[in-house]
C-alpha cells in the first residue's frame, strides 16, 4: 500500500537536512541518516571548502548594509551576487516582508548591493521551505558572480551497502539528481573509495572524464575531487554534495554550491565545526525534544503520537490518517527510553495547543513497557492531562505495564492493536 500523505510529510521532513539520495537506490546504495543534523549556512560551508583548497567563488559575509556595500567594492568583480543567508531552500523565489522579491540578486553596481541589503537584513524571508511568517535574515553573502559554461553533479557519501564512502557523479548537474537517475540512469557514475588508500589518481581522473571534463580541465577536476575527499575526511562528513560542480568560460573548475552533512558522533573532535551550528532557525519544540534524545517533528493535526521506532511512528501517522484523523506530530522515543524521557515527551505533546488527543503506541522489544507505563502515569498526574489518552502496548513486560495503567485509576483508554488505537483516538476527538 502506498504511504499516506502523513508519512510522506514526515519522510520529507526527515530528509530536509540531508540532500536528495533517492537515486542511490538505483545504484544499490543505502543512505545512512545521522543521529541529528548540524545546520551550516551556505557561507560557512564555502569557508570550510576554501580552507581545504577547494575552488569556490570569492565572497564576503556582511551583517549590515554598509558592510555589504564595502564587500561589493572590495570584490572588484564584473558582476556580484547577493544572497540572503537562511537554512531554507528556494531563496531565489522567496519574498521579504520589506516588499523585496527574491533572496538572490545579481548586479554589476556595488551601490545596488547596499540598497538590496537594506531590504534584506532584519526582514523576514518567506520561501516554500520556511514557516508562513518566514525567517529573519541576519546575514548576507556578497560573492563574485561567475559565468558557468557547463554544470555537473558530484558527491561523496557514506554508503552502508559499500561499507564506506563512495563518489557519485553525473555530467548533468544544476538540477535534481533524482530526475537524472529516473530518466537517464546511465548518466549516474559511481566509484567506491577504499578507506585505506583514499581516492586514487586513476579514480579521480575517471570520474572527471565521466563528468565530461576534457583536456586540462580533466586534471583540474580530478584535483578538486581529491581535495573534496580530503575535506570529507577532515571534517568527519557523511556527505559532501556539490551541485553544480561546474566549469567557467575561462577554463576554471569551480564548486558553485555545496551541502555538507556531518557525523554527529564525531562532535568531540570537531568542536570548531559544531561551534558554527546555527540553531536560530530551528523549531523550539524540536530543539527541546533533542535535549532528551527524542526525535520530534511537528505537524498540522490534532492527534499527538507517542511511539518507539521511526517506522512504527510513521505507520501510526498513516493509520490515524486512514481512519480520518490528522497526526499532530512524529515522535520517536528510540530504544533505550527512560522514565524521565516519557515524562518530558508528554510535556512537549501537551504544550501543543492543537492537540486534542494523545495516542501511545509502543512495541517493546528493547523498550520495557513497564517503564513507559510508569512514565505515563507520572506525566498524567503531574501535568493534569486534560485530553483523551489512548494506549496500545505490546512486548516486553506488557502485563506489568497494563497492571500499572489499570490500577492507576486514570482515565486511560486501552487498545488491543494499532488499528483499534487509531479508531479510538479519532473517535475521542469526534465526541
Amino acid at each position: 500500500m502506498a504511504a499516506s500523505m502523513a508519512s510522506q510529510a514526515v519522510a520529507r521532513r526527515l530528509r530536509t537536512a540531508t540532500s536528495k539520495h533517492i537515486f542511490l537506490d538505483k545504484l544499490k546504495c543505502t543512505w545512512l541518516n545521522p543521529r541529528r543534523w548540524l545546520n551550516l549556512q551556505e557561507y560557512q560551508s564555502k569557508k570550510l571548502m576554501q580552507d581545504s583548497g577547494v575552488a569556490v567563488q570569492r565572497f564576503y559575509v556582511a551583517h549590515t548594509a554598509s558592510e555589504a556595500l564595502e564587500a561589493a567594492k572590495r570584490l572588484k568583480a564584473k558582476e556580484i551576487v547577493l544572497k540572503a543567508q537562511i537554512l531554507a531552500g528556494g531563496r531565489g523565489k522567496g519574498v521579504f516582508d520589506s516588499g523585496l522579491k527574491g533572496g538572490v540578486h545579481l548586479t554589476k553596481d556595488p551601490a545596488v548591493v547596499g540598497e538590496l541589503a537594506k531590504n534584506m537584513l532584519g526582514f523576514n524571508l518567506t520561501t516554500k521551505q520556511t514557516p508562513k511568517e518566514g525567517v529573519k535574515v541576519k546575514t548576507v553573502m556578497v560573492a563574485e558572480a561567475l559565468d558557468i559554461s557547463r554544470e555537473t553533479y558530484f558527491a561523496i557519501l557514506m554508503d552502508r551497502a559499500c561499507n564506506g564512502p563512495v563518489m557519485v557523479g553525473s555530467p548533468q548537474g544544476g538540477m535534481d539528481i533524482e530526475e537524472v537517475a529516473a530518466s537517464n540512469p546511465e548518466l549516474i557514475f559511481k566509484e567506491v573509495i577504499d578507506i585505506f588508500k583514499g581516492v586514487q589518481d586513476d579514480q579521480a581522473l575517471r570520474m572527471a572524464a565521466n563528468l565530461g571534463f576534457k583536456g586540462p580541465l580533466q586534471r583540474q577536476a580530478a584535483d578538486q575531487i581529491k581535495r573534496l575527499y580530503d575535506l570529507f575526511l577532515k571534517v568527519d562528513a557523511t556527505q559532501v554534495e556539490v551541485n553544480p560542480f561546474g566549469e567557467t568560460p575561462e577554463g576554471q573548475v569551480v564548486c558553485f554550491d555545496a551541502k555538507i552533512n556531518f557525523d554527529d558522533n564525531a562532535e568531540f573532535r570537531q568542536k570548531s565545526v559544531f561551534a558554527m551550528d546555527d540553531m536560530s532557525e530551528s523549531d523550539p519544540t524540536e530543539m527541546e525534544a533533542a535535549k532528551w534524545d527524542l526525535k520530534y517533528i511537528g505537524m498540522d493535526g490534532n492527534i499527538a503520537c507517542f511511539v518507539n521506532g521511526a517506522g512504527l511512528a510513521m505507520a501510526t501517522c498513516d493509520i490515524i490518517d486512514l481512519h480520518g484523523g490528522k497526526p499532530a506530530n512524529f515522535l520517536d522515543l528510540g530504544g533505550g527510553v527512560k522514565e524521565r524521557q516519557v515524562y518530558e515527551a508528554f510535556k512537549l505533546l501537551t504544550a501543543d495547543p492543537k492537540v486534542e488527543a494523545i495516542l501511545v503506541n509502543i512495541f517493546g522489544g528493547i523498550v520495557n513497557c513497564a517503564i513507559i507505563a510508569n512514565g505515563i502515569t507520572k506525566a498524567c498526574r503531574e501535568l493534569e492531562l486534560k485530553v483523551p489518552l489512548v494506549v496500545r502496548l505490546e512486548g516486553t513486560n506488557v502485563h506489568e505495564a497494563k497492571r500499572i495503567l489499570t490500577e492507576s485509576g486514570l482515565p486511560i483508554t486501552a487498545a488491543e492493536d494499532l488499528d483499534d488505537a487509531a479508531k479510538k483516538a479519532v473517535a475521542a476527538i469526534r465526541k
